[in-house]
């Protein structure tokens, strides 16, 4: 009796795997699911993503919701996206080496990192000696997968001992076979001129590791004893194989045969049939051999398919065979052992009552394996899977604004500046410095209240000495990555970093606490600033002019600022002309990071200028990227990296990052000294509760106690790395929403965090 998949609320799920008309075991065996799935339980929405290794090839039915070039690391992202957005409850994966692309298929942990949904997956290979790549793939499998689903018990032996994982995770789900009558094979002969023969089948797509040498050196003695017998081999080349040598494997076995003398007692069908015909063709064969050459082989679908129909097999002892087989349902033959086949098979074909009784052991067994069971035995791991879905952490009761912390800003700093990433908490030294973070370390030094003096000294000199070491006199450019040993990786930085720089300086022209650090910045700032005329990028450009405009608060009237300022903003307008649509009011033609820096260097730059103009189009533009970062529940939601350069398209959820967030409260902050309108301090505390846990996951960001700020928000959860970048957006964040706050009176002091 058919029923609705209700349990856990599943109603849809995602599978992906090779789907058929391409032609592979696999693919065979994912298109059984997706019948046996819709037909056990017809209400259950089942959408299929079709790995594709020749895109354009394969004329996919509707049941394909979408192909995935496998190839392609993008597809694999969209494909998740799509998943996401389906209503899915969780995704099947039938995982096999060799489909999925990147080193050992890891594309496909990107699609997964991308998904919030549980997922389960179906292994056809489990690797007892796996090398460096597939071991990673594997436990990054085991990390994010909730059910891992073998074929034998053997799989799951080698998933714990080898990988690790627990005994609760694993599950033996026997391969799956078609629910067919046991009939006697020479009803059906007719139908393929096997009528008065003796036939021994295999079947599957033809390679040497399918041992097929082995029977057609048994063929001479069995021929002896049955002259009219016949062995079919029935199957297409593998595609891999074809596309390497051609037909000439093919042609090697029927040589070996005339060699032998029995090339009439041997057919190899060229042909990859569809299921029904194949089905046909095994009933009506007396005997199934499968002679495969490795004993590891933990999965084998033909030999499902035999034990399924009733089939008396004879086969080598590889791992399904010897589970699948136990107990007298089958005849184990040591490998490559032609002579063991030759009697064994005899022994078969000559007892009419020892081979029909052993094909209706068969037959019972099978019985426990159809597609149905199958169907209902994945489909309750996938509802344990939902129902177990760890809930998220929730988001803290107090979203007060937090006292800045410089704590953990010290824990990633040395004597030579700050390390750019973090292993958890604990700075990586192999990624080195950059000029990015200590650019943004030097204008927190500056802005960080209640610094002791002589820690806000030492650590303004330490990160200002930074930039000055990447200043590269010889091209008139600073530098951006140092490796560990403070050798430089580069001689010349990105424009953007060399635009970052440049603010940095001219804030701390402004802002630093000791005149010895505010002289250098002047110095500095007439040293390097004229590099800005030569800079093409637009953030780039709108670093250069935030750091002008600091430069002429400290320093009224200065002229190399104030060529800045004059330069920029209207080749700024320009490109918004040129890329404005009706519901388009961008500078560029696609969305990036920090994009909230745009309309702040034009409010900066109007406030500069006394040009209403550009403050009305910061104004502008600023609520634009604002509507395009407000969730449907009016939360803030930081356009995700994964939608930079989409060209004209809507941002995409993930991956969300702190830089975002941060440079909306400053863009907010601008606007509101240009405005004085009390909304902009609303849209800085509601982009400064992200980080706080008010955002898509309902997860804190900041590592409240120490300072720290995890680096952004994936699908499935938090990246909890800690970077340079990340724990300076928040600190940043925290030292502009308080004084925000305190400047309209709001708060006298804003409340530190509980550890």
């Amino acid at each position: 009796m058919n029923k609705s998949a209700d349990v856990a609320g599943v109603d849809r799920i995602a599978l992906i795997g090779n789907y058929l008309p391409r032609k592979c075991g696999l693919a065979t065996f994912t298109t059984d699911v997706h019948v046996a799935l819709r037909a056990r339980y017809p209400d259950l929405a089942v959408d299929v993503y079709a790995m594709d290794d020749h895109p354009g090839r394969y004329a996919y039915p509707p049941a394909v919701t979408a192909a995935i070039p496998q190839d392609e690391p993008l597809a694999y992202a969209e494909a998740a996206r799509a998943i996401e957005a389906s209503g899915a409850k969780a995704i099947i994966i039938e995982h096999e080496f060799g489909i999925y692309g990147g080193s050992a298929g890891d594309y496909l942990l990107g699609l997964l990192d991308r998904t919030t949904l549980p997922a389960v997956v179906t292994l056809h290979t489990v690797l007892e000696t796996p090398d460096h790549d597939q071991r990673r793939v594997m436990e990054a499998l085991l990390r994010r997968c909730s059910r891992v689903i073998v074929m034998a018990e053997r799989g799951r032996e080698i998933m714990e001992r080898v990988y690790g994982a627990s005994s609760r995770q694993v599950v033996v789900i026997p391969h799956g076979v078609p629910d067919r009558a046991l009939v006697d094979p020479d009803t059906l002969k007719d139908r393929f001129g096997w009528a008065g023969r003796e036939v021994v089948l295999t079947f599957g797509l033809l390679s040497p590791g399918k041992g097929i040498e082995t029977v057609i050196d048994a063929l001479p003695k069995l021929v002896q004893r049955h002259p009219d017998m016949l062995y079919v081999v029935l199957g297409s080349t593998h595609p891999n194989l074809v596309a390497h040598e051609g037909e000439a494997y093919r042609d090697r076995l029927q040589a070996q045969a005339a060699r032998l003398g029995v090339e009439r007692n041997l057919d190899l069908v060229d042909g990859f049939v569809d299921n029904e015909t194949l089905l046909d063709r095994l009933q009506a064969a007396d005997v199934y051999a499968t002679p495969y050459l490795n004993p590891a082989q933990i999965t084998s679908g033909t030999l499902a398919y035999a034990v399924g129909v009733g089939k008396p097999v004879v086969s080598t002892p590889y791992v399904h065979a010897t589970e699948i087989l136990a107990d007298g349902h089958g005849v184990l033959v040591d490998f490559k052992d032609a002579d063991g086949f030759a009697r064994e098979i005899d022994r078969l074909l000559s007892d009419d009552a020892e081979r029909n009784a052993l094909s209706a052991r068969v037959y019972a067994r099978g019985r426990t394996m159809i597609w149905p069971k199958l169907a209902e035995a994945t489909m309750a791991e996938v509802e344990r899977a939902v129902a177990t879905r760890p809930s998220r952490i929730a988001a803290p009761k107090s979203t007060r604004p937090l006292l800045p912390d410089f704590a953990a800003v010290e824990r990633m700093s040395d004597a030579t500046g700050m390390l750019q990433h973090a292993i958890y908490s604990i700075p990586d030294r192999r990624h080195g410095y950059c000029i990015d973070d200590n650019a943004r370390a030097l204008i927190l030094a500056t802005q960080m209240p209640e610094l002791d003096a002589a820690t806000r000294d030492k650590w303004t000199t330490i990160y200002a000495s930074f930039l000055q070491y990447a200043w590269n006199p010889d091209v008139r450019r600073f530098r951006n990555f140092m490796r560990f040993d403070r050798s430089w990786c580069e001689d010349v930085g990105s424009e953007d970093s060399n635009g970052r720089t440049l603010w940095a300086i001219g804030v701390t022209a402004r802002d630093a606490q000791f005149a010895k650090h505010r002289d250098w910045a002047v110095w500095m700032f007439d040293t390097t600033a004229s590099l800005s005329f030569e800079l093409g990028s637009p953030r780039a450009q709108a670093f250069a002019m935030l750091g002008a405009a600091a430069m002429l608060e400290a320093c009224p009237g200065h002229r190399l600022a104030l060529e800045i300022l004059q330069r920029f903003p209207d080749a700024h307008l320009a490109l918004l002309e040129e890329a404005r649509r009706p519901e388009w009011r961008w500078f560029e033609i696609v969305l990036a990071y920090d994009n909230a820096r745009l309309p702040q260097a034009l409010i900066r730059a109007g406030m500069a200028l006394g040009r209403a103009d550009l403050v009305a189009c910061g104004i502008d533009t600023l609520d634009w990227i604002l509507a395009k970062q407000t969730s449907p529940e009016g939360r803030f939601r930081a356009v995700g990296s994964e939608s930079f350069g989409r060209v004209y398209a809507e941002p995409l959820p993930f991956d969300q990052q702190p830089l975002e967030a941060q440079a909306t409260i400053d863009a907010c902050k601008a606007a509101y000294a240009a405005t004085r309108d009390g909304r902009w301090i609303e849209e800085a505390e509601r982009a400064y509760r992200w980080f706080l846990g008010v955002n898509d996951l309902d997860l804190p960001l900041a590592s409240t106690g120490d300072g720290g700020c995890f680096d952004g928000l994936m699908p499935t959860g938090l990246n909890r790395n800690q970077g340079a970048e990340s724990i300076l957006a928040l600190q940043l964040a925290n030292c502009a929403i308080t004084t925000l706050s305190i400047g309209v009176g709001d708060v006298a002091k804003a409340p530190r965090a509980a550890a």
